[in-house]
C-alpha cells in the first residue's frame, strides 16, 4: 500500500512516515499542495494524509483539486484546529476522515486501516454481486457505479458505501448511530454531524435536479430511502 503524506511539520511529516514504514507502507513525503499534485500525477497512491494549514494552497483546496480531476483514493485530513465547523468543511469537500492534532500513531493507524479496508471492500466486490435498484436509483457493487435514470453519478469511496447501505435497507428509517457504526467502523459520538454532512452530499448528488425525492430525514429518528415524502 502506497500513501502520500502532504504536511509541512518536517517532524510530524517524519514521524508519521517512519511509523509507516514500520509496518509495512510505502510513504511518499511531500510539504506543499503543489508538490502533492505533481506526486499524484506520476505515482499510484491508496490513501492521502493531508495537513490543512499548509503554506500556498491549503489542504482543503488541495482536496478539492484532487476531487475534481477525478482521483477516488481516500484521504484523512490532519488539523490543530477542533472545530466542528472545520470537520465539515473538510468532509464535505471530499475528505474521508478527520484527526485532531495532537494524536497517537496507533490512533492514526487505526484510522488508515479503516479507510483502506472500505476501499478495498469496494474494489473487491464479486462480479456475482447483484445490482441494487430502488425507483429509478440503481448501484452496480461490482463495478462501483450509480445511476439515477440515465444520469451516472460521480460517487466517492464512502458515498458508496452509505448509498448501497441505504439499498439494501429501502424503506426503513436508519439511524445516525447505524450509519456511523456501518459507514466508519466507529462507536457513534453524539457531538459529531459528520453523518449528517456524508448523507447530504449523497442527497445532493442522488436527487439533485429530480422531481421525486429519494432520501430524506426522519426528524429525531434518522434517515431513510424512499419516494415521496
Amino acid at each position: 500500500m502506497n500513501i502520500l503524506m502532504v504536511e509541512d511539520d518536517s517532524v510530524i511529516s517524519t514521524f508519521v512516515s517512519d511509523g509507516l514504514k514500520e509496518h509495512g507502507y510505502g510513504v511518499a513525503q511531500c510539504q506543499s499542495a503543489e508538490e502533492a499534485l505533481d506526486e499524484v500525477v506520476v505515482e499510484p497512491f491508496d490513501l492521502a494524509i493531508v495537513d490543512i494549514m499548509l503554506p500556498g494552497m491549503n489542504g482543503l483546496d488541495l482536496v478539492k483539486t484532487l476531487r475534481g480531476q477525478g482521483v477516488a483514493f481516500p484521504i484523512l485530513f490532519l488539523s490543530a484546529r477542533k472545530a466542528v465547523d472545520d470537520k465539515v468543511s473538510g468532509l464535505r469537500i471530499g475528505g474521508d476522515d478527520y484527526l485532531t492534532k495532537p494524536f497517537s500513531f496507533n490512533e492514526l493507524l487505526a484510522r488508515i486501516e479503516v479507510l483502506l479496508r472500505r476501499n478495498q471492500s469496494t474494489q473487491t466486490q464479486t462480479v456475482l454481486s447483484e445490482k441494487l435498484s430502488f425507483h429509478s436509483l440503481s448501484f452496480d457493487p461490482s463495478r462501483k457505479l450509480a445511476w439515477r435514470g440515465d444520469k451516472k453519478l460521480s460517487l466517492q469511496p464512502r458515498e458508496m458505501v452509505l448509498l448501497e447501505f441505504f439499498l439494501r435497507n429501502r424503506e426503513r428509517v436508519i439511524s445516525r448511530t447505524q450509519i456511523m457504526e456501518h459507514v466508519w467502523d466507529y462507536q457513534f459520538d453524539p457531538q459529531t454531524n459528520v453523518v449528517d454532512v456524508l448523507v447530504c452530499r449523497l442527497r445532493g448528488k442522488i436527487d439533485k435536479d429530480e422531481s421525486v425525492k429519494l432520501l430524506h430525514t426522519i426528524r429525531g429518528m434518522g434517515y431513510v430511502l424512499r419516494a415521496g415524502e
